[in-house]
């Protein structure tokens, strides 16, 4: 976890271990730096992430300007917020980062993998999340909310993709983190060509496959306002997304709420919102991570667990966590004792 990820021009932290808070300058510079192909290829992962966002951004407009109804606003709010946000906390969180639950068989997998227009490829997800999680809120936490709101938005360019400098050894440790989410990856020759897991033939042959189901699926059903209404949602949902470690974790600030945040090492809090669109409890995520439910209160809507426990039912769900039990007895029971007079 201390080098698995490549580390920023600016470093991690400063050589008394503190946490480097760069500039909004260097911050840009070094997104550019990511993001430059022409440079080296080893930065296509990263390119590849951005441009389906800016694919998606005339979408947007195109909606607003030429397609624009309330009802159509309702359902483009409904998909970007509930149906994007629920399964990012569905596939890249609980299952591809966290194992929190497995599939009967590949197919199950592969429908649940493409349920929504897909926009941010597994491995910049996972493996920066198990950092976070080892360093969460320390230097080399990949959105460290204390660096501040630039520093976590463009975290998936800065720091998350994995160093281009491991042994053989080592990424084939990272490949084992990769290996449950069906992610095809590259050999370690391949690897020191491209620096990524992922193979950029089947990046990007999924990516169009993808797009183009939903494409023909949502005109089917609506025409080209759907199209343009929900592809354009996907955009808004992959910016917004962005911002959601740095909201997560108190933006840099202990705004823990007593009997609702009951994990304390750390600044992540339990927030409405993400918790009822999208299941992100994210207080009770990091006291159990590999839980396939986070919602553990009574009002603590959880939709992703809904889906994977009706996965479960229908046979399409082999096994899953579910720490609630743990959760009422190890925080919860002792809370409502201390509180009694």
């Amino acid at each position: 976890m201390d080098y698995v990820l490549q580390v920023p021009s600016y470093g991690w932290c400063d050589l008394e271990g503190r946490l480097v808070i760069p500039t909004s300058r260097q911050i840009l510079k070094e997104c550019w730096f990511r993001l430059n192909i022409f440079r080296t290829k080893k930065n296509w992962l990263g390119f590849f992430n951005w441009i389906k966002v800016l694919l998606l951004i005339p979408c947007l407009f195109i909606f607003l300007l030429q397609y624009f109804n309330f009802h159509l606003l309702g359902i483009a709010f409904i998909y970007s917020m509930v149906v994007m946000g629920t399964h990012g906390t569905i596939w890249y969180h609980r299952y591809c980062t966290h194992g929190a639950y497995t599939f009967r068989n590949k197919f199950w997998r592969f429908i649940t993998r493409n349920m929504t227009i897909n926009m941010i490829p597994e491995e910049i997800y996972v493996i920066s999340h198990h950092v976070h999680h080892a360093k969460s809120d320390q230097p080399g936490d990949p959105y460290n909310a204390g660096a501040g709101f630039l520093y976590c938005f463009l975290a998936d360019v800065n720091h998350q993709t994995i160093s281009g400098f491991l042994t053989e050894d080592e990424y084939a440790r990272v490949v084992r983190m990769m290996g449950h989410s069906g992610v095809r990856p590259n050999t370690y020759r391949q690897y020191q060509k491209w620096g990524s897991v992922a193979r950029p033939g089947w990046s990007l042959g999924g990516w169009i496959l993808n797009w183009a189901f939903w494409g023909v699926a949502f005109y089917l059903l609506g025409g080209a306002p759907l199209v343009f209404a929900l592809f354009g949602a996907a955009g808004f949902w992959a910016i917004g997304v962005r911002t959601f470690n740095y909201e997560g974790h108190g933006k840099g600030k202990d705004k823990h709420k007593e009997g609702v945040d009951f994990n304390k090492d750390d600044l992540s809090i339990n927030q409405l919102w993400p918790g009822y669109v999208a299941g992100e409890w994210h207080n009770n995520h990091h006291l159990f991570p590999s839980s396939a439910r986070s919602g553990f209160l009574n009002y603590q809507l959880d939709l992703a667990w809904y889906y994977i426990k009706f996965l479960k039912i229908i046979g399409a769900v082999s096994s899953y966590h579910d720490s609630k039990k743990l959760f009422l007895s190890q925080y919860l029971q002792p809370y409502m004792k201390k509180k009694k007079p």
